[in-house]
């Protein structure tokens, strides 16, 4: 159940970070309150979860989700060099997952 919470963190994560680019058409509370739901959820998978592997995993969820909404729905560069670090931190993140022993 840590590894739900840590991944809807992560989500919330990239929520508020879209938030805050774009506080003119989001709601500031939406922006707020996934931050607030973000670290809570965080907070609660650090409670069976180590704590290097979980943030390290919802920093990385954070950064290719964000990188990922801004290049399929506001037209941030899709080159081919973006994509193959994009592919690395998600192989980062599947990676801690994979060796982590919960």
């Amino acid at each position: 159940m840590a590894w739900l919470y840590l991944l809807a963190a992560g989500i919330l994560e990239v929520v508020w970070a879209i938030g805050l680019k774009y506080q003119k058409t989001i709601p500031t509370a939406v922006t707020i309150g996934s931050m607030i739901g973000s670290f809570l959820l965080l907070s609660t998978s650090l409670k069976t979860l180590p704590v290097g592997t979980a943030y390290a995993i919802w920093t990385g969820i954070g950064a290719a989700g964000t990188v990922l909404v801004g290049m399929l729905f506001f037209g941030e560069p899709k080159t081919a060099l973006r994509l193959v670090f994009l592919i690395l931190i998600i192989s980062g993140i599947v990676g801690l997952k994979l060796t982590s022993a919960h």
